[in-house]
């Protein structure tokens, strides 16, 4: 809705800063060919009434470049998406190394104490003599 408006106020802005071969500002016409049925265009006020000015410009972009804007934006957003979501996960990745870790950590302190353990007669601690 806001992009039509704005596209509106642009068709205004141009009629203002547009002038045809007779001095004149162009009128909004729209057009009737098989080509391109409906579409907007500058033309001079005396289209098809005197010779001599061939004033012509489209008012609104191509058909295609409307569905191009759409699809950029569409794809702005998905890229925004999978940034945010690349972003989570490399953050659980961390969490779950950091658990991996500590758990082989704790894995080798069990181990080792265990065969410290096994090595002492009866079970014994160096330190209880």
């Amino acid at each position: 809705m806001a992009s039509q408006s704005s596209r509106a106020s642009r068709f205004r802005s141009n009629a203002k800063e547009l002038l045809c071969g007779h001095g004149e500002r162009p009128v909004l016409r729209t057009s009737s060919t098989k080509d391109n049925p409906g579409r907007r265009f500058w033309g001079c006020v005396y289209y098809e009434v005197q010779d001599g000015c061939d004033f012509f410009r489209w008012a609104d972009p191509e058909p295609g470049a409307v569905q191009e804007e759409v699809e950029f934006a569409r794809n702005r957003r998905k890229i925004t998406k999978l940034k945010a979501r690349l972003k989570e996960l490399e953050t659980k990745l961390w969490v779950v190394a950091a658990l991996c870790f500590a758990g082989w950590v704790g894995f080798l302190f069990l181990f080792l104490q265990n065969h410290y353990n096994l090595k002492q007669p009866n079970g014994m601690h160096l330190g209880y003599r």
